[in-house]
C-alpha cells in the first residue's frame, strides 16, 4: 500500500531537483550592459548550453565588482568577468593574464600571431576532457567554464614620450586594488600606482588624473579614450598581457560534465572573438600608434618575465599555471633563450 506513496515522493524529489537545475543564473559583466559584445556572446552561449540540459538565465552587470560578489554570495550560479576578478575562484586559469605570459617576441619584434597562438593552445589544453585538466580547472566548488581573449592590454599614455621604462619613472599609472601584482609592477619601475577600477579607469585617464592606463583596444571607442590621448598621447604597440574573460560556475548547481561542454564551446568561439579584437585594433587611428624599437621590446620582455617570476614567488601568481604557459610559449617559439632554462618550470 505504501509503494505508490514512496514512488510519488521519489518522483517529487526528482522533479524538485530538476527544477533547481532548470534556472541557473549567469551574471555577465559588460561595461556596456546588454548592448555589449560580452553580453551578446553570452546569449549565444546560453542557447548552446541548452543542448547540455542547462537553461541559463542571463543578468547583465555594468559593475564587475558587484557581479563577482553576487556570484560569491550565491545570487549567481555562474559569472563571466575578467581574469583580474575571477583569479580568486581559479588561480591556474587566471595565470593567462599574468604579465607578459603569452607574449611572443621574435628578433625584437612583437609577434602577435604567435602570441595569439600561445593563448589558443592554452585554451585548447584547458578544454581537453581529462582528469588532469579537471583537477586544474576545479577549485573547491568552483570550476572554469571557459576562457576567451578580449585583446592585448596596450599602454595608453597621455604623452608619446612615455614609451620607455625610464620615462615612466614618477608617472601616475592606474592600478586595480584587487590585482596586487599591478601595483607591485608599477612600483618596480619607479612609477606611482593610482587606485582604479574597470568602471572608472577611463574617466581618470580622460580627466588627466593618471598618465597611463593599460587596456585592450576594444575599449578605445566606447570609453572615448581619444580624450585622454589628446594631441600628445599615443598607444604603445607592446602588449603587457592579453586580457581574458573567464567563465566560472558553481559545480553543485550544474550537471556532471557541464564544464567540459562549456569549455569546448568557448574554445570554438576563439576565432570569432579574435576578429572582434582585430576590429578594436583597427579603430585606433594609425597616427596614434607608437612603435617600440627592438632593444626596448627585448628589455620589456625580460623585465616582465623577471617581474612575473618574482610575483609568483610572492604568491600573487599561480606557479602551476605559469608552468603550463611556459611550455606552450616554448612550443610556439622554441628558439627563445628562455627555452634553454628551467625558469617557470622548476620553482624553488
Amino acid at each position: 500500500m505504501h509503494r505508490p506513496a514512496r514512488f510519488l515522493t521519489a518522483s517529487t524529489l526528482a522533479l524538485a531537483a530538476a527544477s533547481s537545475m532548470a534556472a541557473q543564473k549567469l551574471c555577465v559583466f559588460d561595461f556596456l550592459g546588454t548592448s555589449g559584445d560580452a553580453y551578446g556572446m553570452s546569449k549565444d552561449y546560453a542557447v548552446a548550453m541548452q543542448r547540455s540540459g542547462v537553461d541559463l538565465e542571463l543578468k547583465a552587470y555594468t559593475s564587475e565588482a558587484v557581479a563577482t560578489e553576487d556570484f560569491r554570495a550565491g545570487v549567481c550560479d555562474a559569472v563571466m568577468a575578467t581574469a583580474f576578478r575571477t583569479r580568486q575562484f581559479n588561480a591556474v586559469a587566471a595565470s593567462s593574464d599574468s604579465l607578459g605570459a603569452t607574449t611572443i617576441v621574435r628578433k625584437g619584434t612583437i609577434d602577435m600571431a604567435g602570441t595569439y597562438e600561445v593563448l589558443r593552445k592554452l585554451i585548447q589544453t584547458y578544454s581537453t576532457p581529462s582528469p588532469l585538466v579537471t583537477k586544474l580547472m576545479v577549485q573547491g566548488d568552483y570550476e572554469v567554464g571557459g576562457i576567451l581573449p578580449i585583446g592585448p592590454a596596450y599602454p595608453f599614455v597621455n604623452d608619446r614620450r612615455l614609451s620607455s621604462v625610464e620615462a615612466l619613472a614618477g608617472k601616475r599609472i592606474a592600478a586595480f586594488d584587487y590585482d596586487k601584482a599591478q601595483a607591485v609592477m608599477i612600483q618596480r619601475i619607479g612609477a606611482q600606482p593610482v587606485s582604479a577600477d574597470v568602471s572608472n579607469l577611463h574617466t581618470k585617464f580622460n580627466n588627466g588624473l593618471v598618465d597611463m592606463i593599460a587596456v585592450p583596444t576594444l575599449a578605445y571607442k566606447p570609453l572615448e579614450l581619444h580624450k585622454g590621448l589628446g594631441t600628445k598621447g599615443g598607444v604603445d604597440r607592446f602588449p603587457i598581457m592579453v586580457v581574458t574573460y573567464q567563465s566560472i560556475f558553481r559545480r553543485s548547481r550544474f550537471p556532471e560534465g557541464f564544464g567540459d561542454a562549456s569549455r569546448a564551446y568557448w574554445l570554438a568561439q576563439f576565432d570569432r572573438v579574435l576578429q572582434l579584437v582585430k576590429t578594436g585594433d583597427a579603430s585606433i587611428p594609425p597616427a596614434q600608434w607608437v612603435d617600440i624599437g627592438p632593444e626596448e621590446a627585448v628589455k620589456y620582455t625580460l623585465m616582465l618575465r623577471e617581474a612575473r617570476i618574482d610575483l609568483a614567488q610572492q604568491g600573487l601568481y599561480d606557479k602551476r599555471g605559469l608552468r603550463v604557459i611556459k611550455r606552450i610559449r616554448c612550443h610556439v617559439n622554441p628558439s627563445d633563450q628562455e627555452c634553454t632554462t628551467k625558469s617557470e618550470e622548476e620553482w624553488k
